[in-house]
């Protein structure tokens, strides 16, 4: 089995470190409390290591904003003769987030970029489809708190 912290292959050791039970190896067990030590039977005959087969969409649709969303929402205000403090009160939004968002400094979340859409009848959201295999091989090594996580050594 491997290290929970580390992902060392060893053998393990059950720790408590900080309030949480681990299996561990020898290295990574002086960062807490060690338990007991865990004994492992391994069958006679040992099969390689599985690999995992994973069915991934083969088209995925995603929803983005347009690059040029401000040019967009300031032109098509401007058109209707709205300044954007009367704007921003008939959209019930700040003035602040209307002038960043026609500066391109913030780009707005879907609900608002709708709300856009409605108000100004304009295009704001396109959908956007990803295309990819239709199988990918994932190994059978799982993800370990230490590839997570830098360890501080005391």
């Amino acid at each position: 089995m491997n290290c929970e912290m580390c992902g060392k292959e060893a053998e393990l050791y059950l720790v408590e470190i900080e309030g949480t039970k681990l299996n561990v190896c020898s290295k990574c067990s002086k960062f807490g409390k060690v338990i007991k030590k865990i004994v492992i039977e391994k069958p006679k005959k040992e099969k390689e290591k599985k690999v995992k087969s994973i069915k991934l969409p083969k088209r995925e649709v995603i929803q983005i904003i347009v690059p040029d969303y401000a040019e967009i929402i300031k032109k098509k205000r401007e058109r209707r003769g709205l300044k954007q403090k009367d704007f921003a009160k008939m959209i019930s939004e700040k003035e602040s987030l209307l002038r960043k968002m026609e500066k391109g400094m913030m780009e707005p979340n879907m609900a608002l970029a709708r709300k856009l859409e409605r108000f100004l009848k304009i295009k704001l959201v396109e959908e956007h489809e990803e295309v990819r295999g239709e199988k990918k091989e994932a190994k059978g090594e799982e993800l370990t708190i230490g590839d997570l996580a830098k360890v501080k050594k005391r």
